[in-house]
């Protein structure tokens, strides 16, 4: 797998996102699981603990110094889209995730709300790098090296902000 920058800024009703696409040669409910089942995530990302049907979990990212934080889940519609909050306060992330499947091809669409565009020099080298790990967990590859995406933070820090679409219009 060739690591590179795939991130890109997109308004929504709530505010600005950086978005990310993977696409996968399986069907929706195996993706599915890839994203919501305690198992499969933690070949990728983290772990959760809690009861999902609550919409009340606990998550921690696989790193060493991590710490379990709180995630409110505001939508979820199986197999196809869930949205959740991480953290509290002003800290909160906002993220969406989005499957669509087509002709056996199911690609994944995934976004986190951001405060500022300045977040994108450490928000998008970080989904990069996660979304990579999720697209080698789901093909029996080695895991990237996070390393390797540290220099992404140039990119984002000259990605360009569209203009939304009412101000377009003027």
């Amino acid at each position: 797998m060739t690591a590179r920058h795939t991130g890109r800024f997109a308004h929504r009703e709530d505010g600005l996102y950086l978005m990310f696409d993977r696409l996968f040669n399986s069907p929706i409910d195996d993706v599915w699981a890839s994203l919501s089942r305690p198992g499969t995530l933690s070949a990728w990302i983290g772990t959760f603990t809690g009861s999902p049907e609550t919409g009340a979990v606990k998550f921690r990212l696989d790193e060493p110094d991590a710490e379990w934080e709180y995630v409110s889940i505001r939508q979820c519609i199986p197999p196809k889209r869930f949205t959740v909050e991480i953290g509290d306060g002003d800290a909160a992330r906002h993220l969406i995730l989005h499957l669509v499947n087509s002709a056996g091809m199911t690609t994944l669409t995934f976004g986190q709300r951001l405060h500022s565009p300045a977040e994108a020099i450490d928000v998008g080298p970080h989904w990069d790098y996660y979304l990579d790990r999720l697209v080698a967990s789901r093909a029996g590859k080695p895991m990237p090296h996070r390393a390797r995406y540290a220099h992404y933070a140039e990119h984002y820090r000259e990605l360009i902000v569209p203009r939304k679409a009412s101000e377009q219009a003027s």
